[in-house]
């Protein structure tokens, strides 16, 4: 869709499910299944969001997915369906690999940089070959050596070897005009999100400070969350902005909505379609 002067489009690489109670924390789960049903193992589906856009004639994807990096163990844990991939769902836009000047994460989790690299034989090699990729310091030094709390949300193997390719950043940044990522800690203490503005229209790619339209309550925040006092305190902040602003906000997770404009009734925000 058109955003002002740029391009932009929601882009799926599949989905996967995660436990329902780590997703939502405190909240009782007889709250949480009515909004996000769990299997017999308690896992709720999710979807892996990432977003194309074309701007001042570059091409940029933001997150990557969750790749093809894990064994049949993870790949069955994580109950992964590919019925798409990021690298399709570009070729489908007619963007080759090559193609791709800049690659945003938000974070490193698995889940959000999948396909930052590819396998070729047995070596990983960037899957953009000429793409800049754009990450907090804070967070690729803390993906490289992360606490026994949240090891296993890190795998090395799904970015490491972009490193010759990457830019760090330290804080707030303008990666093109109208393209800006703002640190918001919280789920990690450098996650970043991304704000997009052309000709006074607006996206934001508001990643796990609200993975899913459900998690727009305010409490309603994930056990994952290192900081979640932070995320609260994010939340009330930048919530009640985005929908005075009538921002297009985009969700990395939800399986049902990439992405909606907000409102604000009676103190609560909640979704409506854009």
């Amino acid at each position: 869709m058109k955003l002002g002067q740029f391009e932009i489009y929601a882009l799926s690489d599949g989905t996967f499910a995660l436990d329902g109670g780590q997703m939502f924390g405190v909240v009782p789960k007889v709250l949480w299944q009515k909004k996000a049903p769990a299997d017999e193992r308690n896992r709720i589906r999710l979807g892996l969001t990432c977003m194309l856009v074309r701007a001042h004639g570059k091409t940029l994807v933001i997150e990557t997915g969750i790749g093809d990096k894990m064994d049949a163990k993870l790949a069955d844990i994580y109950a992964i369906e590919h019925t798409t991939t990021l690298p399709a769902e570009l070729a489908k836009r007619g963007v080759e690999l090559n193609g791709v000047d800049v690659v945003i994460n938000t974070h490193l989790h698995f889940d959000h940089c999948g396909w930052n690299v590819r396998r070729e034989g047995k070596q990983l090699l960037p899957t953009f070959p000429r793409a800049r990729y754009f990450i907090q310091r804070g967070e690729w030094e803390h993906a490289l050596a992360p606490t026994r709390r949240d090891r296993g949300s890190y795998i090395t193997e799904c970015f490491a070897a972009t490193e010759p390719q990457t830019e760090f950043l330290s804080g707030d940044a303008e990666i093109l005009p109208g393209i800006h990522v703002e640190v918001v800690p919280g789920h990690t203490r450098t996650m970043q999100c991304v704000r997009i503005e052309s000709e006074g229209a607006r996206a934001f790619f508001i990643s796990d400070l609200v993975p899913t339209v459900a998690h727009l309550a305010y409490p309603w925040i994930m056990s994952f969350d290192l900081y979640p006092m932070e995320t609260l305190a994010n939340k009330e902040r930048l919530l009640p902005q985005l929908a005075a602003e009538k921002t297009l906000v985009v969700f990395p997770h939800d399986p049902n909505f990439a992405w909606l404009k907000l409102v604000e009734l009676h103190g609560q925000i909640a979704g409506r379609l854009a």
